[in-house]
């Protein structure tokens, strides 16, 4: 059979896979909920979903660093990868082990793709169509909550040493917009490095920290109150803005309690 990733490469592979290494975090939580916990042999140290998964199954590194001989041990019939969260030097190397099926999420209309692309390659379809329909069941109905509302202005820290913030081209830039918020930070790109003297941050009514990937706490909202006084700080669920797939279920909800805090 000969498939294509998100990539548009073909790949060619003998039968459905049955031996599946993951690493990428979101998706490995939707494989466990496409029903294919069975056939998932190797993940990474950043799969947290389901809890207990990591203990029954191999840990093969993150997602930037692999142990290769570790993942060519476990005899993988599919590695799954992403653009981003993967490095190509990785995959070019993954390779020689076995076919890699790489993803690249930009907005909605690709986690839905890449959905339907895992029903259709592992054989659950059905469980695929539920999980989107899912999806698009919540985001309707938060829509409509939040239809005639005005969008907040807000900035969304990422990181700490140096600060860097979530703008425009990225998953969570889109994620923002679909949670009803103006991004200060919709005229740059990607992960800017910034300093809490720029311009934009003055723009902002709210001030979003996420737990992820820096982990950000309580003091950090203490230590930037000293800076912006008047502004409304939020610790918000960093998987609920950038994990794509079946965690999508749960997101639109999430956001409809930020507007009514």
């Amino acid at each position: 059979m000969i498939v294509k990733d998100q990539l548009n490469r073909e790949i060619t592979l003998p039968e459905t896979p049955k031996r599946i290494v993951s690493l990428v975090p979101s998706q490995t939580e939707l494989l466990v909920d496409l029903g294919l916990e069975n056939a998932l042999v190797g993940l990474t140290k950043f799969c947290v979903h389901p809890n207990d998964l990591r203990k029954a199954k191999v840990a093969v590194g993150g997602t930037k660093q692999v142990k290769f001989q570790k993942i060519k041990a476990l005899h993988p019939d599919i590695i799954l990868c992403n653009k981003e969260e993967n490095t190509k030097e990785m995959i070019e190397e993954l390779e020689h082990i076995a076919p890699v099926h790489i993803s690249d999420i930009n907005d909605l209309e690709d986690c839905f793709e890449l959905i339907e692309m895992y029903g259709e390659l592992f054989q659950v379809t059905s469980r695929a169509s539920n999980i989107i329909d899912n999806i698009q069941k919540e985001r309707t109905q938060f829509q409509s909550k939040i239809a005639h509302q005005k969008e907040p202005k807000v900035v969304y820290f990422i990181w700490k040493k140096p600060w860097m913030v979530a703008a425009s081209g990225t998953f969570i830039g889109y994620m923002l917009k679909e949670a009803g918020y103006s991004n200060v930070f919709e005229h740059e790109k990607r992960y800017p490095e910034i300093d809490l003297n720029h311009p934009a941050l003055h723009n902002a009514e709210l001030i979003f920290l996420s737990s992820e990937p820096y982990p950000f706490k309580e003091k950090h909202i203490e230590e930037l109150k000293t800076k912006f006084p008047d502004k409304a700080f939020q610790i918000v669920d960093g998987e609920l803005f950038s994990w794509y797939g079946s965690r999508l279920q749960k997101s639109y909800c999430y956001f409809e309690s930020l507007h009514t805090k």
